[in-house]
C-alpha cells in the first residue's frame, strides 16, 4: 500500500479539493475555493527558502505533499508543484529583490523554458516573448520567464503578474484544472537584478535546499503529481470493484481473479516506482547536508526515476481504467479525468520518453551537457 510514501492532506483543505475537482475540470482552472484552501495551507510555497516564510521542507518531503494533493486532485497537486518549485528561485536572488518578489506573493509561475528575447542597457534589460505551459497564471501574484540574450545568455526573470497578458490556450484533453495559458510580455522593462542566470547558478540564500539541482527537482515534482493521479486511479477502482457486478456476472467485479491480479500488480508497481524516487531523491539530500556536491551520475539517476516513476503512474491509470470496464467511461467516475491527467503529465519536457536517449548518453559514456540535468 501507498499511504506510508504519501502525506496526509489537511481534512478541511482536501475536502476542499475534492469538493471542487470537477469544477476545475470544467472551468479549465482552480476556483476560487481551491485557491484559498491552498494558499491557507502553505502548498504554494513549498520550496520557498526560510527566511521569505518558506517551511524548510526536505525535498523527499515536498513530494510527498505535491504527490498527496494529486491523489485528490491532479490539477491541484500540479499547481502546487508548479508553484512550489517556482519558489526555490527566489534563493538566486539577492535578499531585497527575493523580498520584494517572491516574498511578497502566495503564488508563482512562469515558464523557465527560454522561449523570450531580452536586450541590455547598463542594469535594466528590456524583454519580449511569448510562453506557453504557464500554469495556474490566473492566481499567481509573481512570473518567471526564461529568456535568451545578448551573445546567447540564458536568464530567467522574475514580473509582477500585471507585466504579462495572459492568452488563454488551455483546451485540451486532460490536466484541464491546471489553467496552463500563454502569457506574452512586449518590451517590459526590468531590472536585472530581477533575474537569475540559467547556467548553473549560484545560490545567495545559503540553505540546503538552494543547493539541490533545480532541474532535478522539478522533474521529481512532476513525477511526484503522476505517483498522485495513479494512486487515485488504483483508489477509485478499488471502490467500484467492492461495490460493482459487471454485466451478465453474478459476482462484485472485486472477486475475479483477473481484477485481484491486477491490484496486486498495479500497487506492487507503482510503490516500487515511488520509493526508488525517494530514495534517490534522498540519497542526494544527504550528500548536500553533509556538504557534499551532487554529481552529475546522481543527477542522471533522479531524472531517470522520475521519468520512469511517470512511465509507470500512466500504464497504472491505464490499467485501472481497463480493469473498471464500463463503469469507468461515466463521470460519476474519477478515472476519465485521471487517465487524461496521466498522459498530459507524461508530455513535461521534464519527464518525456525521449529524456532518455540524454540520460542514456551519460550511461553509455558519451558527452553529455548536463546544464539541464
Amino acid at each position: 500500500m501507498l499511504l506510508p510514501v504519501f502525506d496526509a492532506v489537511d481534512a478541511e483543505v482536501g475536502a476542499v479539493v475534492v469538493a471542487h475537482a470537477s469544477e476545475a475540470d470544467r472551468i479549465r482552472r482552480l476556483p476560487t475555493e481551491t485557491v484559498e484552501a491552498l494558499a491557507g495551507s502553505g502548498a504554494f510555497q513549498l520550496g520557498l527558502p526560510v527566511a521569505l516564510g518558506g517551511p524548510g521542507l526536505a525535498p523527499t518531503d515536498i513530494l510527498r505533499r505535491i504527490a498527496s494533493l494529486a491523489r485528490l486532485d491532479g490539477a491541484a497537486g500540479w499547481c502546487s508543484m508548479i508553484s512550489s518549485t517556482t519558489s526555490t528561485l527566489a534563493a538566486f536572488l539577492r535578499a531585497d529583490v527575493a523580498e520584494d518578489t517572491f516574498g511578497k506573493g502566495r503564488c508563482y509561475g512562469g515558464v523557465f523554458a527560454p522561449n523570450g528575447r531580452f536586450s541590455v542597457d547598463g542594469t535594466g534589460a528590456t524583454l519580449s516573448g511569448r510562453w506557453n505551459w504557464g500554469s495556474g497564471l490566473q492566481h499567481c501574484d509573481v512570473v518567471v520567464a526564461g529568456a535568451i540574450g545578448p551573445d546567447g545568455e540564458r536568464r530567467t526573470f522574475i514580473l509582477d503578474i500585471a507585466d504579462v497578458e495572459l492568452v488563454d490556450t488551455w483546451h485540451t484533453m486532460g490536466m484541464r484544472g491546471s489553467g496552463s495559458v500563454d502569457f506574452v510580455a512586449t518590451n517590459v522593462s526590468v531590472d536585472l537584478q530581477r533575474s537569475a542566470s540559467q547556467i548553473r547558478p549560484r545560490p545567495i540564500a545559503e540553505e540546503h535546499l538552494s543547493h539541490f539541482p533545480n532541474f532535478a527537482l522539478l522533474a521529481a515534482s512532476v513525477a511526484a503529481v503522476a505517483a498522485g493521479i495513479a494512486s487515485h486511479a488504483i483508489e477509485e477502482c478499488r471502490a467500484l470493484a467492492v461495490d460493482r457486478r459487471p454485466q451478465f456476472s453474478s459476482r462484485l467485479l472485486a472477486e475475479h481473479a483477473a481484477v485481484q491480479s491486477s491490484m496486486s500488480r498495479v500497487d506492487v508497481a507503482l510503490g516500487s516506482a515511488v520509493r526508488h524516487l525517494w530514495a534517490e531523491v534522498d540519497h542526494a539530500w544527504q550528500l548536500i547536508v553533509s556538504g557534499e556536491r551532487v554529481a552529475v551520475s546522481q543527477r542522471v539517476a533522479i531524472r531517470a526515476a522520475a521519468a520512469h516513476l511517470v512511465e509507470v503512474s500512466a500504464s497504472v491509470t491505464d490499467e485501472m481504467f481497463t480493469v473498471a470496464g464500463g463503469n469507468a467511461v461515466y463521470e460519476t467516475s474519477d478515472l476519465g479525468r485521471c487517465l487524461r491527467d496521466a498522459h498530459v503529465v507524461r508530455q513535461h519536457i521534464m519527464v518525456a520518453p525521449r529524456l532518455h536517449e540524454t540520460l542514456g548518453r551519460h550511461l553509455l559514456g558519451l558527452e553529455l551537457d548536463d546544464a539541464m540535468i
